[in-house]
C-alpha cells in the first residue's frame, strides 16, 4: 500500500477548497509540484500550472495531466475516516474524493514514474460550478496537444465525450396584495412559475438529453399574494443542435406560461458548454485502455451527460480522455473511496507516463 500517497490524500481533504475558496488549497500544491522539481505558475484566474522536463527519455510530446482543486457543499471541515480499507467522511460532509483523489494519485505517479515525457499539470479552480478555471485558464502557458483529465468516478469507463449545456436563470414578477383581504388585486408570482415549471418536459427526454429546474425561491409571508419568483433550470444533450433547440423551446414555454398568468418574466440563458468528443480509437483512449489492463481492468469508452474540464480542453483542441480515479458516490455525504482502487488508479497512471514516453 502506498501509506504516503493515502496520507497525503487524507491531509489534502482536510484543507477547505469549496468552489471559490481553493486558493490555500492550490497554494499547498503549488509547494507539493515545486518539491518534484517542477516550474509552477499561477495563471491571472487562480489556476495553477507546473511543468516537469521528461525523465529518462528524450524528444517526446509533453503530455497534460489535470485535475480540478475546488468541491462541491458541504466541503468545510471534512473529517477522513479510513477503516476496512476505505475512507470516507465523518458523515456530515462530503469526502473531496472528486478530485483530491485524482490529485493524491497524480502526485505519488509523478514521484515513483521512472520514466515519462514532459509533463504539463493544470489544476483547475471552480469546475463544480460551471467549469469556471478551465474556461478561463491561459491556454499560452500549454504547449501539450494531447493528455488526461483524472476526474472520472469509475476506473472501467474512459470518458470521450460530454454535453452542450444550456442554463436559465428565471425571474418572474407578479403583484402583492394581502392574501386575505383583496388576494384579486394581486398577481401569484408562484402560480405563474409553477405553470411555467409544469409545462417544461423534464427528466431524461431521450438517451442523450435532460432537463431539470433544481432551485426554487419566492414569497415572504403566508398571507400575502407573492410578487417574485425566482427558479434556475437547465437543459444538456450530447447533440449541440439537440440541445440548442431545447433551451430554445423551454425558454418559449416559460414565456408563454408565466405572461398567460398576467406575470412578467426575465431569462438569462447561457451556453456553458459545447457538446465535444474525441474517437474511440485516439491516442489517448488507446493509451488509457493500455493502461488500464495492466491493473486487470478492460475499460470501455463512453459519453457521459455530466460534464468536465474535458470538454473546455476539447474545444481548445487539446486532446483529453477522461480517466478514473475511484470515487464512490461523489457530491454526497456517503462519498467515498476504496484503497485499493487508489492504488490501481496510481499504477494506470505511471503506466500512462510510461507509455506516453515511448
Amino acid at each position: 500500500m502506498s501509506e504516503r500517497m493515502i496520507k497525503q490524500f487524507m491531509e489534502m481533504v482536510q484543507i477547505d477548497s469549496e468552489s471559490g475558496n481553493e486558493a490555500n488549497f492550490i497554494n499547498y500544491l503549488e509547494k507539493e509540484y515545486q518539491k518534484l522539481g517542477a516550474k509552477t505558475k499561477q495563471d491571472s484566474y487562480g489556476n495553477l500550472i507546473a511543468k516537469l522536463p521528461a525523465k529518462g527519455c528524450e524528444g517526446k510530446s509533453p503530455i497534460l495531466l489535470s485535475c480540478h482543486a475546488d468541491t462541491v457543499k458541504p466541503g468545510v471541515g471534512i473529517k477522513p475516516v479510513l477503516k476496512d480499507g476505505v475512507i470516507r467522511s465523518s458523515g456530515d460532509t462530503i469526502l473531496a474524493a472528486d478530485d483530491k483523489a485524482g490529485i493524491a494519485e497524480m502526485l505519488e505517479a509523478l514521484r515513483i514514474a521512472e520514466i515519462h515525457p514532459p509533463i504539463e499539470i493544470a489544476i483547475s479552480r471552480e469546475e463544480e460550478i460551471g467549469l469556471f478555471g478551465v474556461k478561463n485558464l491561459d491556454y499560452s502557458l500549454l504547449t501539450a496537444k494531447r493528455g488526461f483529465l483524472l476526474d472520472n468516478d469509475t476506473l472501467d469507463t474512459i470518458i470521450i465525450g460530454g454535453p452542450s449545456y444550456f442554463t436559465f436563470d428565471v425571474t418572474i414578477k407578479g403583484k402583492s396584495a394581502h392574501a386575505g383581504m383583496e388576494p384579486e388585486k394581486g398577481i401569484n408570482a408562484i402560480v405563474a412559475a409553477s405553470k411555467a415549471i409544469v409545462a417544461l418536459k423534464l427528466g431524461r427526454l431521450d438517451h442523450e438529453t435532460t432537463a431539470n429546474v433544481g432551485i426554487i425561491d419566492g414569497g415572504i409571508v403566508r398571507n400575502g399574494v407573492p410578487d417574485k419568483v425566482v427558479f434556475k433550470a437547465e437543459c444538456r444533450s450530447l447533440n449541440h443542435e439537440k440541445a440548442a433547440k431545447l433551451a430554445s423551446e423551454m425558454t418559449a414555454i416559460m414565456k408563454r406560461e408565466a405572461e398567460a398568468a398576467g406575470a412578467q418574466i426575465e431569462i438569462i440563458e447561457n451556453n456553458l458548454c459545447k457538446a465535444v468528443d474525441i474517437p474511440e480509437n485516439s491516442f489517448t483512449v488507446n493509451l488509457s485502455k493500455k493502461a488500464l489492463k495492466t491493473v486487470g481492468i478492460d475499460a470501455k469508452a463512453t459519453f457521459m451527460t455530466g460534464f468536465t474540464d474535458a470538454s473546455i480542453y476539447n474545444n481548445h483542441g487539446i486532446e483529453m480522455a477522461v480517466v478514473g480515479i475511484g470515487a464512490r458516490n461523489e457530491h454526497a455525504l456517503d462519498e467515498h473511496i476504496y484503497i485499493e482502487d487508489m492504488e490501481k488508479a496510481l499504477k494506470m497512471i505511471v503506466e500512462l507516463l510510461r507509455l506516453s514516453a515511448q
